[in-house]
């Protein structure tokens, strides 16, 4: 069985789709865009501050469903640009302390609304 997460405190999907889904002892939370909940815009305009607005959403979902960032056990990273990865991986570290979790990073063609980064996570329960 499947359970739905939401929270106000970050973006409303954007398509057919949830913010996170709990199922077998993990909560999947759907790829986060830097978008303010409160205003639907880009957080900022450099790799810094739009990484910083989708791990924010991304605590904000993690956060609605009973978990924090330490139940992160996967992570993965969509770039518009690899050249902005060690900007990325700065802010990144803010985030997760002590044991990381396992993640991928690359480059894509696009991401919605021209974004710079998405980034999606996968916790434990």
């Amino acid at each position: 069985m499947k359970k739905e997460f939401h929270t106000n405190a970050a973006p409303a999907a954007i398509g057919p789709y949830s913010q996170a889904i709990g199922a077998g002892g993990f909560v999947f939370v759907s790829g986060q865009l830097p978008l303010d909940p409160a205003t639907g815009a880009f957080a900022g305009a450099d790799i810094t501050s739009q990484t910083h607005q989708s791990l924010k959403n991304i605590r904000a979902i993690l956060q609605a469903a009973g978990l924090t960032m330490d139940n992160v056990v996967k992570a993965n990273v969509y770039l518009k640009d690899i050249g902005d990865f060690a900007a990325m991986n700065a802010v990144y570290g803010e985030y997760f302390t002590g044991v990381c979790p396992a993640r991928a990073a690359v480059q894509v063609a696009a991401l919605p609304k021209d974004a710079l980064v998405e980034i999606e996570v996968i916790a434990a329960e």
